[in-house]
């Protein structure tokens, strides 16, 4: 399966008080560096941002797209991704911009757990992560619909096309402390997630 990859960095950084794209980690920014990890297991890769957000120098190959339409949620974001990706791929693992701990080897395993699924979700004590999560480009029309019917909770997506939800024991071999979800909201999870990385050699 030919698989690329989408990497939503629209959302407003309420919590974090700065915007989390720009946020410094190592020599890196947030984005670059969430765009270079799954860019090692995925291509091509597009980034979604919001109508005028700012954003960091990114590769070349990189496809930058842009919300149609600001604030409405992941839903509009994978829109548009699926929207800009090449006709020739199948399917694209999508991640938020804020999980700087993302473990390459997790995306291999969820795009092999897609199988003949629509979606490959995460899911967690019954709470799914679409942020973490591969989709077929086949399900574009299922997501217009909803947008188009202002539906815009991931779930009721989940909810009309054959969908897995992945467990944690389906990657607890690849991602056993689940660092691929630790997305980072608040001043403190950032401070967090720059000390697990400066702890395992990662970053200075």
């Amino acid at each position: 399966m030919n698989a690329g990859g989408i990497v939503l960095c629209g959302g407003r950084s309420t919590r974090m008080g700065s915007p989390k794209a720009l946020l410094p980690f190592g020599s890196e920014t947030m984005l670059q560096r969430v765009v270079r990890l799954l860019g090692g297991v995925v291509s091509p890769l597009v980034v979604v941002a919001a109508p005028a957000q700012d954003l960091p120098l990114l590769p070349t190959p990189i496809v930058v797209t842009r919300d149609e339409r600001e604030g409405r949620g992941p839903l509009e974001g994978l829109r548009a991704g699926l929207t800009a990706l090449p006709e020739t791929v199948d399917a694209a693992y999508v991640t938020s911009c804020d999980v700087p701990l993302l473990v390459p080897a997790f995306v291999g395993r969820m795009i092999d757990l897609l199988a003949d699924f629509d979606i490959a979700v995460m899911e967690i004590d019954g709470f799914a992560h679409p942020l973490s999560a591969v989709y077929r480009r086949g399900i574009l029309p299922h997501v217009e619909k909803l947008l188009a019917g202002d539906r815009l909770r991931p779930a009721f997506l989940f909810d009309v096309v054959r969908t897995r939800r992945v467990q944690p024991s389906d990657v607890a071999s690849v991602d056993p402390q689940l660092l691929t979800l630790r997305n980072l909201n608040t001043p403190q999870d950032y401070e967090d997630a720059l000390a697990t990385s400066r702890a395992a050699g990662d970053i200075r």
